[in-house]
């Protein structure tokens, strides 16, 4: 078993740390730009953020599969990392540029430069995501680096929370164009010198035992024909989702009916009349770990995700000071880093599923109680509130770690290992579950009558906010907890992968010498 240096743990969690300059830093705070900078109507930002949401469905799975099948000196998914980091800085500078255009204008730029950015991360992060399962084939490494890499991700995301809004004013001196772009010219020269570091300090190490001998222009043609069968259910949850009428109800029954009856006509097709793509979708269809992964990646997106998007809200309101509203989330992002190190000690003691399910239940509970917390008691609040971050902080941590797993999983039972594709589920599930939880916010305070141009409807609002701190995402923590419970790789099953996987490769790697 290869144990890592803390050199590469700490050469990984730069790259998470880049990464977040982008996920908690541009894209955080580019709707506040289209709307109050550069002067985007707020349906028209809405509508673009919704159809580039739909496009990272296809992007995520596509980098993947392009991932899977690189070949090159330095590995896999390594190249990726470096090649995309020039575009990623690039793109992040042109979507806070504010060129002299009209309305139309306006929209068509933001599109493309918008777009660019999500393609530019999906790209990069797709890969970074996956170069964890291959840096080692050993378990316990995986969640100590999985505990940095999210360390390393809420350190960049402490940076950008702490420091965004005061470089925007310093740059700016009054002109918030100027300060936004000269400040994102600062982010995006730190974001490639991390990526560097992370390329330069890692090594891929695990490579499985069958490759495929099919070329990348007809593994694409073949993902193609392959893609509607998975982007039509999201299409459809995401129209009932947003728009709840009978129309999209029906729409919705009729294309989960026909996808089902598709997948289950693939997964009764004989193996030796499938290409790669459809052995690699119908391992993933028939991975058990997975299939649960992927549904507590969904739920625990879910959970924090609408925490984190009624914080602004709850302060404003509730607690009636908004100031406090950066002093906590720089608190939670502290104790997350906290809870992420402290991640692989938790795991070697009372092993990965069980942690979970601990740590799931107790950040729910502590979650709950946020409902009889008085508004005039902050103390009690940051309290509750840092007590269960540090136990959401596990959640990521784990979950990551173990995707690497189900991939161990994939290839012990069949033979055939698709990093890429397993992890680009994870980058998905991120980016479905965060908009997810983002819209359900908004729909929870529209139900209440909650109109931010209107002071009338806030009293009548606050139960809402009450709500939406507290019983609301900890469903999804408690649901999520439940699926937990079915999770199949216990620690003995992974030590049993591990040393016959281990075995297969020495063998192979004998038998081509």
């Amino acid at each position: 078993m290869t144990k890592l240096p803390l050199y590469e743990k700490v050469g990984y969690a730069m790259g998470d740390a880049a990464a977040n300059l982008v996920w908690r830093g541009a894209l955080a705070y580019l709707a506040v730009f289209y709307t109050d900078t550069f002067g985007l109507a707020a349906s028209a930002a809405a509508v673009l953020f919704l159809v580039v949401r739909l496009s990272d469905g296809i992007t995520d799975i596509i980098m993947g599969m392009i991932a899977d099948r690189t070949r090159t000196k330095h590995g896999k998914f390594r190249p990726w990392i470096i090649w995309s980091t020039p575009f990623l800085g690039l793109f992040m500078v042109l979507c806070f540029t504010t060129p002299d255009f009209g309305p139309e204008g306006k929209l068509i730029y933001a599109y493309l430069t918008y777009i660019g950015l999500t393609l530019a991360y999906t790209v990069n992060n797709v890969p970074y995501s996956a170069l964890m399962g291959v840096m080692t084939e050993d378990d316990k490494e995986r969640t100590s680096l999985s505990g940095f890499r999210f360390a390393g991700a809420f350190l960049g995301g402490l940076f950008v929370m702490g420091f965004m809004l005061d470089l925007v004013k310093y740059f700016g001196e009054g002109n918030d164009a100027q300060g936004y772009q000269y400040t994102i010219y600062v982010f995006a020269g730190l974001l490639m010198a991390l990526m560097v570091i992370c390329f330069a300090t890692t090594k891929e190490r695990v490579v499985p035992v069958e490759q495929s001998d099919t070329s990348i222009k007809d593994e694409l043609g073949d993902l193609a024909k392959q893609l509607p069968i998975l982007l039509a259910p999201l299409i459809a949850i995401s129209l009932f989702f947003y728009y709840r009428n009978v129309t999209t109800a029906l729409f919705f029954v009729v294309v989960m009916s026909t996808a089902a009856w598709l997948i289950r006509a693939k997964l009764n097709a004989p193996r030796d009349t499938m290409s790669g793509t459809q052995r690699d979708m119908v391992d993933l269809l028939t991975n058990k770990p997975w299939l649960i992964l992927l549904g507590i990646g969904f739920l625990t997106m879910m959970f924090n995700g609408i925490k984190y998007g009624v914080i602004a809200y709850y302060f404003k309101y509730f607690v009636g000071d908004e100031l406090l509203t950066g002093q906590y989330f720089i608190a939670l992002l502290v104790v997350s880093i906290l809870g992420a190190l402290c991640t692989s000690f938790l795991a070697n003691k009372m092993g990965r599923r069980n942690l979970f399910i601990f740590a799931l239940l107790m950040s729910s509970l502590l979650t709950c109680g946020f409902f009889w917390l008085p508004g005039s008691d902050v103390t009690l609040i940051f309290v509750v509130g840092c007590s269960a971050e540090f136990f959401a902080a596990i959640m990521p941590t784990l979950f990551f770690s173990m995707l690497g797993d189900s991939a161990d999983y994939s290839e012990w039972k069949n033979g055939r290992r698709a990093t890429g594709l397993v992890y680009s589920a994870g980058t998905f599930v991120q980016k479905t579950g965060s908009g997810f939880a983002g819209a359900l916010v908004l729909v929870v305070l529209a139900s209440y009558g909650y109109d931010g141009m209107d002071p009338e409807t806030i009293s009548a609002s606050l139960p809402g906010m009450q709500y939406l701190m507290s019983f609301i995402p900890a469903f999804f923590g408690f649901a999520a907890a439940a699926l937990m419970m079915f999770y199949p790789i216990t620690e003995e099953k992974q030590i049993q992968m591990n040393s016959e996987l281990i075995a297969r490769r020495s063998a192979t790697s004998k038998g081509i010498q």
